[in-house]
Order: C-alpha cells, then sequence, then structure tokens
C-alpha cells in the first residue's frame, strides 16, 4: 500500500487515511492504533474526533496531510500521542500534558473516586483542605478542586516546569482560585502549622531495575523523576509516608496510588509508620493492588502542652 504522502490514485480521503494508518500503527505494534490515529487526524484537522465519523469520503486539505504525516512519523519512532497532541483525557476533563509531566493513566482515576468518597461519606462534604504530592499535570488536584467544592488543594511538585503545567490546567478548568501551588520536595517546603484532612500521592513507583524493561514510549519520552522510585520502587513512598503522618489533622487519610508489584511492601511500611493505621488497599479494574490507604491516628497529634 503507497504511503499516504503519495500522489498516485485513489484519492486519500479521510476514512483511507485512518485504515492505512491503522494498519501501519498495528505493524509498529502499538495497542490502539485505530484510536491513535484518529486522535492524530483530528489533531491534524483541529476538529473534535467525533467529527471524522461524518468526514471518512471527504479529501483533507494539503497542509492537514503534512501535518498528520508528521504526527504519524514521530508516533512511529515511539513519542505518545498526548505529548503530540498536547493532552490527554482525565475523569472526563481535557488536560494539557507536554513531556514535563507523567501522561495521566486511566487507573489513577480511581484516586479521585475515592477521595471523593471520602468527602461525601466520612467528611459529609465538610470543608476540607487536601494535598496533593507530586502533583504533575494536576489531574488530582484540578478534579478534586472541580468535585469537591468546600475543598481548598494545596498541590505540590519539585519540578517547575510540572507545576506551570499544573497551573494551566487549574486555569482551564477554572479552580485555580482554590488550589495553591507550591515547589516543594515532598512536604518540606509547607509551612509549619499547615494540616491535611486528606493527603493524595501518585509519587515515583518503578524500581529502578525496571526502568529499563519499560514500553519505549514510557522510557524514552516520559519523566524519569516522576517515575523512578528507587532501588525498590519505594524511596520516594518511605520518605513521604512519616511526612504525611505528621502533617494529617486526626483521622485524616492518605492516598498512595502504588505498583502492583510493590503493593505489599508499601502496605508494610505504612503498618510500621508512626501515627498511622493501614486501611483496606484499594484495586484497580484489572485486581491489582492500586491504592495504599492509611488514616492518622489521635496519638499522632497530642493536644498542645501534653
Amino acid at each position: 500500500m503507497s504511503a499516504p504522502d503519495s500522489t498516485t490514485a485513489p484519492t486519500w480521503t479521510i476514512g483511507r487515511l485512518l485504515t492505512w494508518t491503522t494498519d501501519f500503527l498495528r505493524d509498529k505494534g502499538y495497542d490502539s492504533p485505530r484510536l491513535d490515529a484518529e486522535v492524530l487526524l483530528a489533531s491534524a484537522r483541529d476538529c473534535p474526533r467525533i467529527e471524522l465519523y461524518t468526514a471518512f469520503a471527504e479529501e483533507p486539505t494539503a497542509s492537514v496531510r503534512t501535518a498528520f504525516r508528521e504526527l504519524v512519523r514521530r508516533r512511529a519512532e515511539g513519542t505518545p500521542v498526548a505529548y503530540l497532541v498536547g493532552q490527554r483525557e482525565f475523569f472526563s476533563l481535557p488536560f494539557v500534558v507536554t513531556p514535563a509531566v507523567l501522561i495521566p493513566r486511566p487507573e489513577t482515576e480511581l484516586m479521585v473516586v475515592r477521595a471523593l468518597d471520602i468527602w461525601k461519606d466520612l467528611l459529609d462534604e465538610s470543608a476540607c483542605s487536601l494535598a496533593d504530592v507530586g502533583t504533575g499535570s494536576g489531574v488530582l488536584a484540578v478534579c478534586c478542586a472541580k468535585h469537591m467544592p468546600t475543598c481548598h488543594v494545596t498541590a505540590l511538585d519539585i519540578s517547575p516546569a510540572a507545576l506551570e503545567v499544573a497551573g494551566q490546567n487549574a486555569v482551564a478548568q477554572a479552580v485555580h482560585d482554590r488550589i495553591e501551588f507550591l515547589e516543594s520536595d515532598l512536604l518540606a517546603e509547607l509551612p509549619a502549622a499547615k494540616q491535611f484532612d486528606m493527603i493524595l500521592s501518585n509519587p515515583p513507583y518503578v524500581a529502578t531495575s525496571e526502568m529499563l524493561g519499560l514500553p519505549t514510549e514510557i522510557r524514552d519520552y516520559e519523566p524519569h523523576l516522576a517515575l523512578d522510585g528507587g532501588e525498590q520502587g519505594v524511596e520516594v513512598i518511605q520518605r513521604l509516608i512519616p511526612q504525611a503522618a505528621a502533617r494529617l489533622r486526626p483521622g485524616g487519610w492518605l492516598l498512595l496510588e502504588v505498583g502492583p508489584s510493590n503493593a505489599a511492601l508499601v502496605e508494610q511500611i505504612v503498618a510500621r509508620a508512626a501515627g498511622l493505621e493501614r486501611r483496606q488497599t484499594i484495586n484497580d479494574l484489572a485486581e491489582h493492588p492500586r491504592i495504599v490507604q492509611a488514616q492518622a491516628t489521635p496519638a499522632a497529634h497530642p493536644p498542645a502542652g501534653d
């Protein structure tokens, strides 16, 4: 089959471009070639993806074909689709993403669902304070602020570039007035008296030895600072847990997204941590352990003067 930039017949319609590109990307080994093709062509055409379905017989302009051809070339080299088009949907909202931040994953939506459950069922939708540690693109901070209108969010990240992206997303979703952004290594730069009802984090949890085994589009394109969790994948988590215990109000919740390979180790670390009581770990849709939970005990925060 001729490449999509060929000048020979037949005409390169929207439908034919999608078919050719789907086959091409499938041959390259990508898991969702049709979806990739549609997202890239919609971006080149500057239209919602759904509009492609009513335009299969249409012949795109030369400029659209040129833009699409370049996107497909870069995708074939391994560049993630989200970086190519500059955004990714998360919790039914569009988020700006750049190579400075991880691409949001569907399993991380479970963190938002659990935070909402805690806010509704245990906090009775009252005013609360929440921290998102390692905010990246800001998906957790923004979604929580958008769906928990009585909650004030502090979003922390060690990367200024990540905080800039998160700030853009907060403005786009009109929740920037309830999110405070802070450049910080975990919770280190917070004011001494600052405490929270919930602390959420999707920290680096890939073991260094596993980094080379990651798919090329992750290993070679997404920020290692947000992926590499050290020798066992828990070095950042080990530092975060005692900091979180000291920052939670009595009964406050800590939610940690983890990898299935080190979930049991994180559970052990939480169980040994002073001032925390481990709660049931939540599995993702594939039945892999995904969210390790803990609650702060009253003993962690003795009354002043004790």
